[in-house]
This record gives structure tokens, sequence and C-alpha cells, in this order.
């Protein structure tokens, strides 16, 4: 196993070097060969897992579908439970039904915000920003909804995810699809393809650690920095390099530490953005109801800027999907780790994790940057978009914007290096050396991503993610009954609890 380790430090290393002894060769940055070292295989994993369906005008990626189909099915199977457990959902995250002698690490108000650390990140302000730009300010529209479809799918595959939680000796929980994939394949009796399909999600997990949790908060986080202190072309993997040591000291503690750092961390850049948001909307009042109209206009309209309503609609879903992660998977790692004796307690907890970072943060990022007419700027895209936006108000809230982009971005890679974590422990097993090398692998990915070209960078990401999602959907199906089991003794327990 040892070996394997060495082995895939040898292979990241490999063209990292090849890189750096060309750039005195074709007088080009170390940001510049890094890119190019990577750029190709991107290209060919992106091809494969978006393999596209033609519609109409639109070329659909055949996992945005599949994604959408999912959303949809259980809202429906759970009577629109996104619109019925907000006070259930807030009376157990404060401890209300909350026993003492539960089993887990972490109490639910860390658990969500461990979670939200990994999905309230710069999908919310570069990617809802990179999706207007695409397709125009109706694709704003479309993340919300998918956002309200993800708060139903979240609820069902976190449920599972404590459900089929397992409890090591040392007292450490270990949780996520990985076990719940298992269980759903052993009840239709072919339990060899559960440990198939638990294997490959793994991998695109530890893929999506790399890429989503990772290289694109270090990419997008550097090039504000960068556009703000006026930095030379090819500083990134300087930066990445900074994130990187500030990253590596707080994932060393495992879980708990984590979760220590991100309860204070998500909820302070939650309230710095928001507030911001809040201050552009106020100064830009008189425009703030036509800009409303455009993006139910542009909707709407078969005439938008990407293949009609269909390609708007699936720009929106993309980057809503990558945004909150409904239905990834990546969630049910976190919530696992919770104190409850009751699966659904968590899956209703959980359900909150769309609202909050698709609803409420990415419409507050979304809003801003129509209001401001910033998405009609030529050659501007991401989180750059969002910047000019912001200072169009005021050049400090660039500063604030450029401090709030850092909190978000180190948040997400510290949450999203555990949820990697657990997936390389559940191949390679739980050992000391199988875990330093994920560790010193997560860390120079970091510089990596700091250094490529958003386009790759986004490209591997989404690859990673949805892949993840075929085997987690799959099982969310089949376990859909257990769900609805786990919620009524919920209720039931929280009626009894409540009559005291």
């Amino acid at each position: 196993m040892k070996k394997l380790h060495f082995y895939l430090l040898s292979l990241l290393f490999t063209p990292i070097a090849i890189a750096a002894e060309a750039v005195s060769e074709k007088k080009l940055t170390i940001d510049e060969r890094i890119n190019e070292a990577f750029a190709p295989i991107v290209e060919k994993i992106f091809e494969v897992l978006f393999y596209p369906v033609q519609i109409g005008e639109a070329q659909a990626p055949i996992i945005l579908l599949w994604l959408a189909a999912a959303g949809i099915f259980f809202t429906l199977w759970f009577k629109f439970i996104n619109l019925r457990i907000f006070k259930l959902a807030f009376n157990t995250l404060r401890g209300k039904y909350s026993e003492e002698d539960a089993t887990g690490e972490i109490s639910h108000f860390q658990a969500l915000t461990s979670a939200l650390a990994a999905t309230v990140g710069l999908g919310n302000i570069a990617g809802v920003a990179i999706a207007i730009g695409k397709g125009g300010p109706g694709a704003a529209f479309w993340m919300v909804l998918a956002g309200f479809l993800g708060m139903t799918t979240k609820f069902a595959e976190c449920t599972l995810g404590v459900k089929y939680r397992s409890v090591q000796a040392d007292g450490t929980i270990v949780g996520g699809p990985m076990f719940y994939i298992k269980e759903a394949f052993n009840r239709i009796k072919v339990g060899w393809l559960g440990s198939v399909f638990a294997f490959i999600f793994a991998v695109f997990c530890i893929g999506a650690t790399f890429g989503a949790g990772n290289m694109f908060q270090a990419n997008q986080a550097s090039s504000q920095i960068a556009h703000l202190l006026k930095l030379p072309v090819g500083s990134g993997w300087v930066l990445g390099l900074i994130f990187a040591v500030l990253v590596g000291l707080v994932i060393i503690g495992g879980i708990s530490r984590i979760a220590k750092v991100t309860s204070k961390l998500v909820p302070l850049m939650c309230a710095i953005y928001l507030l911001m948001g809040i201050v552009v909307l106020i100064a830009h009042a008189s425009e703030l109801g036509s800009a409303i109209g455009i993006i139910f206009e542009q909707a709407f309209n078969p005439n938008a800027v990407v293949g009609g309503v269909l390609g708007v609609l699936l720009i929106g879903l993309q980057r809503a999907s990558f945004s909150n992660e409904a239905g990834i998977g990546s969630a049910p790692i976190a919530h696992a780790a919770v104190k409850t004796n009751h699966p659904a307690s968590e899956g209703v907890v959980a359900a909150m994790g769309p609202f909050i970072d698709t609803i409420i943060v990415c419409s507050m990022t979304a809003l801003v940057v129509v209001v401001t007419g910033a998405y009609q700027i030529a050659g501007v895209d991401g989180v750059t978009m969002t910047s000019k936006a912001v200072s169009s108000v005021s050049g400090s809230f660039e500063v604030i914007l450029g401090v709030a982009v850092v909190l978000f971005a180190i948040s997400t890679m510290i949450s999203w290096s555990y949820y990697g974590q657990q997936s390389w422990r559940y191949i390679f097993g739980c050992n000391q050396s199988a875990e330093y090398t994920y560790k010193i692998l997560f860390c120079l990915f970091i510089i990596i991503g700091s250094a490529m070209k958003i386009g790759s960078v986004l490209d591997f990401s989404d690859a990673m993610l949805f892949g993840m999602s075929i085997p987690n959907i799959i099982a969310v199906v089949i376990l859909v009954p257990v769900v609805s089991l786990e919620f009524k003794k919920y209720l039931a327990y929280t009626k009894e609890k409540d009559a005291k």
C-alpha cells in the first residue's frame, strides 16, 4: 500500500517537473506550464462524463438531466417537504430535541456549518457570475429553482448518511454514500455491484475534492488577491503555496477541529457578504424591480443567450448543482458525524443547506450582478464580475469582497479535505501513512489550482462532482422508503418531546 501512495505522489509530481523544466526553454511562467501539463487530461475527463444529448438547439449533458429528475422525484415522493420543515429544522438546529447520550462527534449546528463551509464557497460568488455570463440573467432563476428541489434531495441523502454510518473503535464516525450504496444494492440482492459503485463514488469524491473543493476555490481566491494587489502575471502558484500552508495547519486536526473553525467562519463570512450585498441593492433600489423583471423575462425567453430556454435552464442547473451539491453525495459525509440517535433529524437540518446556499446567497449575488449591470461588461467573468458589481458602490467593497472570497475559499477547502479523506480511507484503509499521503496531495492541488486557467479547473471540477451523483442517486432512490420510515419515527419522537 505504501508503494501505491508513493506512486500517486510521483504521478502528480511528474507533470509538475516537466512543466518546471520547460519554463526556461519556452520562456513561459510556471503558471502557464502547469496549465499546459494538466489541461489536456482535464479535457478528456470532461468529454467522457459530460457526453451531450441534443435537445432542440441546446446540448444537454445527460448527467444534468439526471440530477433534475432526481430533485423532482424526491420532492414529489416527500410531498414537498421542502416547504413544510422550516420550523422543525430550526428547533432541531437549536438543540430542542437533542439527547445527551447521542452517538456522534459534532452538534447539529456544527454539522450544518461544516457542510455549508463546503457548499457556501466561490460557487456562490464566482459560479453565479459565470452562469449569468454564459446564459444571461435568466440562469439565476433556474439556479434558485434547482436549489429548491435540492432541499429534498439533500434531506434524503443526509438521512441515509447518518442511518448507515459506522462508529470506529476510537469513537470516530465514518459515513457517507460509500456505506449506504452498499446497503442499497444488498437489498436488491446484488451486493457485489454495490461494492463496485461504492468504490466508483469514492474515486470520484477524491477527484472532486481536488477539483471543486480545492482547485476552483484556490484559483478564484488567488485571482481576486492578484487583482487587488496588482501582482504580476504568473504569481498564482505563490498564492497557492500560502493557501496550502494555511489549510494544511487546520486539516491535520480532523473533523473536530474543522467543525470548530467552520462553525465560526461560515456565519461570519455569510454575514459579511450578505450585508455588503444589501448595501449594494439599497444603493440601486430604483433599479431593483427592473433587475428582477429581467431575470424572470430571460428565464423564459426563447431567444435567450445560449440555446433558448433549455440552454439557460441547463446552465442554471449546472452552476446550482456545483454550488449546493444536492444529489452529489458530499454533504452526507459531514452530516454523518452529528450527535443524534435519529437519522432524519440531520436530514431535516441538512435540507436548510441548499436554502441558505442557493436560494439566499446565490440570489444575492445574482441580484447584485444584474442590478449594477456588471454582467454587461465585456471580457469580465467569474469573481471579477462580482467584484466589478460591488465596487460600483464603493471602492472599499472590492477589498471587503476580497476578504470574503478568501474566507469562502479556505472554509470550502477545509471541509472538502474531510470529504476526500473519508473516501481515501474507504479505499486505502485507516492508517497514518494513507492519511498523510492524501493531505500532501490535497495541499499540492491547491498550488496547481491557483496556477491553472479557470476553464480547465471548472471542467475538471464539474466532471468529478457530477460523476459522484450517478451511484449516489441510484442508491438514494432504492432506499427512499427507508428515509420515509425514519422521518415518521422522528416526527413521532418530536411530538412526544413537545407533549412533555
